[in-house]
């Protein structure tokens, strides 16, 4: 079975990911059709040895299309989601737009495939944050061996979870620091980024948590469990690509650091990197580029009963973004869950 897949946002950073992605898994599609807004008409995208012209989103006609990509912000996907979903096309959204309808699943596969039956109610599916994908993905394994009760989370996130003028930014202030010119004014953050670090990512609510620090705990809650205490605090760091987090675990029931180390190597997605006696750890740069959730630094919190201490490193734009996007599209052919419009047609 083939199916005919379109992009949204083909031109973006987490967008070109996406099919990229979907050419090195090879996912049976029949047709890959890059979307975009009219000023993108015309740009062309690499899809393997392939190059793809964009279409305009608005004169696309979704009817013969089986599964949408989603990866052109909140307010895009408001709008056309449902009028996607409406035409038989199941969307699977990158932005927060549907995170937390409750008629919508939030799907890592490696923690809660199952939940994925519910897409049929909206026909769309959410993908979680970048910043939560990789840490449910440690978590989960530990979650059912010994019950987490509450996590404290501290992240490190680049610059590429702002969008490629993030990125620009990062790269132009960086320069005028070597050549000693004077700085343009800082557009995407609120503080000079080149050489800093900045606890501030998304909106400050009332209680004085910022959208992003809201978003890994509701989302943990909704795809692992409810019941878990969450806090974080999120901070941008002059990193161009993927996001580093330090995470405090207490759980009910007793686990060492050791067996820790084994679930996690036997667990779906994880890869344990852990020896400090040879300096091994992973950093962003290493992680860089690879589909893996990196587990390095974990030890016994002796403050605590039941406690751990880990660090987490993944690629945003992959795990964190358009690997999952793409890993939950494989799920819905792998379960037979949708049936390609062509072959239903003949």
């Amino acid at each position: 079975m083939s199916f005919k897949i379109a992009i949204v946002g083909a031109t973006g950073n987490v967008g070109r990911e996406m099919i990229e992605i979907l050419h090195e898994r090879g996912f049976p599609a029949s047709t890959v059709v890059p979307l975009a807004s009219r000023r993108s008409l015309g740009q062309e995208v690499s899809y393997g040895d392939k190059t793809l012209k964009v279409q305009a989103l608005e004169n696309y006609d979704f009817s013969d299309t089986d599964i949408c990509l989603m990866s052109a912000g909140g307010s895009v996907s408001k709008e056309w989601s449902p009028k996607i979903g409406k035409k038989g096309c199941v969307v699977i959204d990158n932005s927060s737009a549907f995170r937390y309808d409750s008629d919508v699943p939030l799907i890592v596969p490696e923690v809660n495939a199952d939940a994925i039956v519910g897409f049929t109610k909206k026909n769309i599916i959410a993908n979680p944050n970048c910043s939560t994908a990789q840490l449910v993905v440690a978590l989960k394994p530990l979650h059912d061996f010994a019950i987490i009760k509450r996590i404290v989370v501290s992240t490190y996130q680049s610059v590429s979870g702002a969008g490629k003028d993030a990125m620009d930014e990062l790269f132009a202030q960086t320069r005028s620091v070597y050549v000693g010119d004077t700085f343009d004014e800082s557009k995407k953050f609120t503080k000079r980024i080149a050489f800093n670090v900045i606890p501030h990512i998304d909106e400050f609510m009332e209680d004085g948590s910022t959208k992003e620090e809201w978003k890994v705990s509701a989302e943990t809650k909704k795809m692992l469990d409810p019941k878990i205490k969450v806090t974080c605090t999120a901070v941008r760091v002059p990193v161009f690509i993927s996001h580093a987090e330090a995470v405090n675990i207490e759980f009910e029931n007793e686990i060492t650091a050791d067996q820790a180390r084994e679930i996690l190597r036997e667990a779906p997605g994880c890869l344990v990197v852990d020896n400090p006696a040879e300096n091994s750890y992973v950093t962003p740069i290493e992680a860089a580029g690879e589909d893996a959730t990196f587990i390095s630094r974990i030890r016994e919190d002796s403050t605590l009963d039941n406690g751990l201490n880990m660090w987490i490193v993944s690629d945003n734009l992959r795990k964190g973004a358009a690997l999952n996007t793409v890993q939950i599209a494989e799920v819905l052919v792998n379960r037979k869950l949708i049936t390609p419009k062509a072959q239903a047609a003949a």
